[in-house]
């Protein structure tokens, strides 16, 4: 069963983000880590980055192959998860406690397009249906 905590925002290609105040931490779901299998390598961006909602800024490489991670929100990266680069299998071990990046969104607007817990928990509903 694919965890979905209820106090995050959610993209269709599986990453999370929660804002508090003028900040969003984001990182990859449960069904993300799942799906890539053994992660070996996380290619963070340059802090300072400004980026675009959906723009891809971050590789995750799995021994599956190299995966894309895209941002939920426009704005600028603050900080990055150095823990990662020495260890990313952290990131099967709890995707939601490592997270990826810090941003600072340019429009908070943005997260009233990503989706809830229950339209994200749907989705991957939908999607292990279809792999089973």
């Amino acid at each position: 069963m694919t965890k979905i905590p209820q106090d995050l925002r959610y993209t269709r290609d599986h990453e999370w983000i929660r804002i508090d105040g003028a900040s969003g931490v984001m990182g990859i779901t449960d069904y993300a880590q799942h799906a890539m299998g053994d992660i070996v390598y996380v290619e963070l961006p340059e802090v300072g980055r400004q980026v675009k909602a959906g723009e891809d800024f971050i590789v995750v490489e799995s021994v599956k192959g190299a995966n894309d991670v895209f941002s939920p929100v426009s704005g600028k990266v603050a900080e990055v998860n150095e823990d990662l680069d020495g260890a990313p299998e952290l990131l099967n071990e709890d995707p939601y406690a490592n997270w990826l990046v810090k941003l600072e969104p340019s429009d908070p607007k943005e997260m009233d397009s990503l989706l809830d817990p229950a339209a994200y928990a749907k989705l991957v509903e939908e999607l292990e249906a279809e792999n089973e």
